[in-house]
């Protein structure tokens, strides 16, 4: 489906491989919930890097993501103000996500894109 927003906003991380089934619990079940009520956000998207390989100049060449994240969510927002509001700081901090995932998460970047 085509981005229908005209920003997005991306976070990735890395999470301790023994709490990579709570991350992914509570990413699904509660922090993208709580997110998509946020006045503002229309989607999320969740990726999780894959080893793969390219062809690019007759030449096969691995796409291994080295040095980043490994997983990323791609948020579908209507503005960059959005991921400053008062709900957008309330969404961030409810359930387990603060307290029982986000301490066991590395290697966090943030980035805003404008859809061109």
């Amino acid at each position: 489906m085509p981005i229908t927003t005209r920003y997005v906003f991306i976070a990735s991380m890395n999470v301790e491989p023994d709490k990579e089934a709570l991350f992914n619990e509570v990413y699904d079940d509660e922090h993208v919930p709580n997110l998509l009520k946020v006045p503002g956000v229309m989607a999320v998207t969740r990726f999780k890097t894959e080893p793969a390989a390219v062809m690019m100049g007759g030449e096969e060449r691995p796409v291994t993501g080295e040095g980043q994240p490994t997983y990323s969510a791609l948020y579908e927002i209507e503005s960059p103000e959005v991921i400053k509001s008062a709900a957008w700081a309330a969404a961030v901090e409810a359930g387990r996500w603060p307290g029982e995932v986000r301490p066991h998460t590395s290697n966090r970047q943030h980035v805003m894109r404008k859809v061109i």
